[in-house]
Formats: structure tokens, sequence, C-alpha cells
């Protein structure tokens, strides 16, 4: 403890983060980097392979997926107008003068120099090997830069079809390019993680989720940081984790960064959690607003309140498919085959449109911007256009009817029932000496720290048919006492992709201060502005958790784990990492 009040904290985070990789598994994205660095390196979490099959999948669980039905596409209407009547902008089916300009227009200059960069199109992957080192090569002539990196390209160079003069395909290709795959390719593009769970379906059985989670994974770990398989041993790994994911998930994921990648040892943490540390805080109420999910928690002075969390089947994508359809309602997208669900590379041009031009403010909101078409292996068309009603679809997130998330379920729950989970069985293991009783007001001295504490779900969790500001006056009134619901309301965390929508914080303030009961003594609602990047604070969260843990008592090491499952050297179980949140607190409070 004298150490930590006299070292320097770039000195601390230099001395233990270089040997501690941080993995923040999405289902859009993953989050990797060394502990040490300021930002992570963030992957789209998907993987192309080569295959044969005949007729050929654009992607692997397309078929998962569903129509609108004529009940949601009128509920979807229903909701759009009620969000315009709020925006004060006319209604889906009311006429506009083509020429005509209200007076209380948002303009968007599409052709600015800043957008020259957000209006280029994006360019075909090429999936054939050339030469030996072709897939080094590439590799290492690519910006260096951390965060919202695009991966380039990976190749397995085992074919052997043809001859080494001849071009021969890439067994398999790894983020960014793997969405920007022509669909005239011999390649099926899969997504491991699928609305917050392994995606795991009759069209992708089990093993396949899990190998192409090991070598997504191993790959960033070679291309990336750098960290080849003969020196794994010499690194421990964090695992944060959303709060979708269940014991079984969890185990097998450990499995692959033990078994199979090699790592000394690894922990666990909960993203909600890392995310309140990555803000340095104690205290608060997480609501992610990530690609596919949204969840809410509550945090008490570092510990996660389980009965407060909140989960919703909808996040940034869902508003990316909304704004395609609200463009075409309104006629102004091109006549181009723009199919976000089965073609990926027109899913990553939604998304920057999206992240450029929609926001969340009050009159009509228009841009001039360049959107493109992609035909089978034919180069990208250019369109100008002029979008418009850019402010309705991220107020899906209050109205979950306009975004139709049904239209890309979850994957079937029938395989989450975990017959040899003893993750649930009870175990002693005695409260630290070390660790003040003061840190948990909730929980009774006598009991071990954790019993009340049911930390990841065996099953599925329950998600909520309700919009954004339910859920988190929900979660936050189920806190219990007045004080902790007072304090929660005044510390409300935005964080995910979409966290960075602008108006977001003003709109979610104004709204759950009105949706709070009036017979609750409540006035009081304010949304923190985040001091790490959103996009990746819990990833910043786990760096810090793992940096700040001297003892390393929860930890789990590699050999134990292969010997002995879930049971670790003593019989304690991984479960017992969360006594390492506790540790967390009595260094951020001495």
């Amino acid at each position: 403890m004298d150490y930590l009040k006299t070292v320097v904290p770039s000195q601390l985070v230099s001395e233990r983060g270089s040997n501690l990789v941080v993995i923040n598994p999405g289902s859009a994205n993953v989050r990797v980097g060394l502990a040490r660095q300021d930002s992570p390196f963030i992957v789209p979490h998907c993987i192309a392979r080569r295959t044969t099959q005949v007729p050929k999948l654009n992607v692997q669980d397309q078929m998962l997926n569903s129509q609108v039905s004529t009940a949601q596409h009128m509920e979807r209407e229903k909701a759009y107008d009620a969000i315009a009547s709020l925006l004060k902008i006319p209604f889906l089916d009311e006429e506009v003068g083509n020429n005509s300009f209200p007076q209380k227009m948002g303009r968007i200059d599409g052709y600015n120099l800043q957008n020259v960069k957000k209006d280029a199109a994006f360019t075909w992957t090429d999936v054939y090997v050339k030469g030996q080192n072709l897939s080094m090569g590439s590799e290492s002539s690519m910006n260096e830069s951390v965060a919202n990196e695009s991966l380039g390209e990976q190749a397995g160079t085992n074919s052997g079809e043809t001859s080494s003069n001849e071009c021969k395909f890439k067994e398999f290709i790894c983020g960014e390019e793997a969405l920007r795959i022509s669909p005239t390719e011999p390649y099926c593009l899969r997504r491991p993680i699928r609305r917050g769970h392994l995606n795991i379906s009759q069209h992708y059985p089990f093993q396949q989720v899990l190998e192409d989670l090991q070598v997504i994974w191993d790959w960033i770990l070679i291309e990336k940081l750098h960290i080849p398989h003969h020196e794994r041993n010499l690194y421990s790994v964090i695992l944060v984790v959303p709060e979708t994911f269940n014991n079984r998930e969890i185990k097998e994921m450990l499995s692959i960064l033990l078994r199979e990648l090699h790592f000394s040892s690894a922990v666990v943490h909960q993203e909600g959690l890392a995310a309140v540390f990555g803000n340095g805080l104690s205290t608060a109420c997480v609501v992610n607003i990530g690609a596919q999910v949204t969840s809410v928690i509550c945090i008490e002075d570092g510990v996660a309140l389980a009965h407060t969390e909140k989960t919703l089947p909808f996040g940034g994508e869902d508003i990316s498919r909304c704004l395609l359809w609200t463009q075409r309602h309104h006629q102004t997208w091109p006549q181009i085959r723009t199919d976000i669900l089965t073609k990926p590379i027109d899913l990553l041009m939604l998304n920057r449109l999206k992240e450029s031009y929609c926001e969340i403010k009050e009159g009509e909101l228009d841009a001039a911007a360049v959107v493109h078409s992609y035909e089978d292996g034919m180069p990208a068309g250019s369109h100008k256009i002029r979008l418009t009603a850019l402010n309705v679809p991220p107020m899906g997130l209050f109205y979950p009817t306009l975004l139709v998330p049904d239209v890309y379920p979850p994957p079937p729950c029938s395989w989450f029932h975990d017959y040899e989970d003893t993750l649930e069985d009870v175990w002693d293991y005695p409260r630290r000496s070390d660790i003040s009783d003061s840190l948990f007001p909730s929980i009774s001295a006598g009991l071990p720290m954790w019993d009340s504490y049911p930390v990841f779900s065996t099953k599925p969790k329950k998600e909520e048919k309700v919009g954004l500001v339910e859920a988190i006056t929900s979660s936050i009134l189920s806190a219990g006492r007045i004080d902790l619901q007072r304090k929660f309301f005044c510390s409300i965390q935005l964080i995910g992709g979409v966290a960075l929508t602008g108006g977001l914080i003003p709109a979610v303030e104004e709204r759950v201060l009105h949706a709070i009961p009036s017979n609750e003594a409540i006035d009081t609602v304010e949304v923190l502005q985040s001091r790490t990047n959103p996009t990746f604070v819990s990833w910043k969260g786990g760096a810090i958790l793992g940096i700040l843990d001297f003892s390393r008592d929860a930890w789990i090491h590699r050999d134990d784990w292969i010997r002995n499952g879930i049971h670790i050297g003593s019989g304690r179980k991984y479960k017992d990492s969360y006594f390492l949140q506790a540790q967390a607190m009595c260094y951020i409070n001495s």
C-alpha cells in the first residue's frame, strides 16, 4: 500500500500493464489491447471462411432473419408519427414541398473537407494470396493507430489447389476486410456473437462458433499485438464480458483463452462494472448502448447490483437499418440494391452514414451526402442524395417499435442449459480480513461476500420489451433506498458507440425525469460526461482493474483450469474473481 502512495500512475501502468492483455468481446466488435495502451484495437468481430457450398450463403446465420410483418410495419409507422410530433417535423405521409425548406432546418454540408473521408467508397477485399509473404507484408504496412483501427487481411495459406505461380484463395479473412468481400467470391461471413450471446443455431454449430472465436482472437494477438504463440505464457488476460453472457458462455471463452490461446492466467469482469472504473467512478447507473444489445445495470461502491439489470434487444445496427427504411419511405434513397442483412458492406456504409449525420434535435434535419452502390464484384457507384429526417432513427431508442428489432432476432436458446454448471454450487470462502465491511453496507457481515449476489445467471437473460427510458427508470427504482435512487439518477453513465450520438444526453435526461412516477421524491436527473471515450471505456476499466490487482488471489491459472476445469488450485472457483472489485475499491479509497 505504501508503494501505491508513492508510485507515479504512468509508471504503475507501464510496469504492470505491459504483460496484461484486455479483451472485451461484443456482438459487432471486439476491443483488444495491452493494459498499458491508452486505447484498444477495435476490430469487427467476424470472420469470412472460404466455402465450396452450393448454393452459397453470404452470411452464415442469415436464415435466422425475418421479414417485417404487416403488424410490425403499422407499429413502426405509428412510432414514427409519435416521434415526428415530438420533434416538430412532418408526419410520415405528410407531403412537403420539394423545394421548400421549413424555417427550422438543420442543414449539413456534405461536401466540405471534413466530409471527404466519410463520403469515400469502400473497396472490395482482395481475396487472393499472390505470394508467400503477402499476408504479413500487407499487415505491416498498415497504419499503426490503435482506436477505431479497421483490421486488415489475414489468410491461411494452406490451400494447395493451384500451382505456386497462380493466385490462391485465402482460407479465411478477419476484421473489416471480411465485411468487404464481394458476394461473388466463395466466402461465407460468420459472426460468433449475435445479440449478446454466442451465435449457436442449427445454421452455425457450437464447435464452429468456438473455433471462429479462437481464430479471430489469435489473429489479433499475432497481427496487431505481435504476441506469438511461444510467448503467450508470459502474458495474463482480463476478459471483460457483457452482462448478457451467462456462465456457460463465459466458461467456453475462458477455455479458449487458457487452453487454446495459452495465456498463463485469466480473470473475468463485468462490462458495466469495468465501465465505472474506466471513468474513475465507484457508483453509477451504467447504460451500455452497443451495436446489437442495450443493457442497464446499477453499480454501488464497486459492486454490481444484479437485480437492477435490464437487457434491451436493440442497438446501433438497428438504428442504421431504420435510417435506410426512413430514406426509402421518403424516396430519397437511390434505386440501388442495398441489403443491410445479407450484404455486410452495405452495413458498413449505413453505419458510417448514421455516425456522420444522425443526431437528436428538434426541427427538420437534412443532409447532403454521398451513398454508394456495391454490385457484385463491380467498382462502387456514387450517388449524391439529400438525406432527410435524420433525427428520427436515433429516437428509436425511446420508441423501439420504430426499429423492429425482431427482424434480426437473437440466436435460439435451447443450448444454454448447462448440465455441468457447478458455478452455482454453494461454496464457502470467508470474507477477507483486510476488506472493510463498510464497503458493503447492504450485505450482512456474517455472510460470505458474494453469497447474496448471483453474478451470472445460468439461464438466458430475459430481454425487456420497453424503451431506453423505461429501462433506466425501472432499473434505478429497483435499487431500493431513496438515497441510493437519487444517487443513481444523478450519475447515469452512457457508454457504447451510440452514446456519441449528438443530442442523446439531454434527450435522456429530459425523458427520464418525466418518466419518474410523481409519488417519488426525485427531481434531478443527470447524465455524467464520460472521461474516457465511451466506445471503449469498459475495456479501459478492465485494464485499470487488472493493474490494481496486486494479490491476484482470484486469477485462474492455465494448468489449474486444464486439470480441474472450473475448480482452481485451492478449491476456489473463478466466481471468486469478484473479490477483486472490493480490492480495487480499497486501493482507490486509500
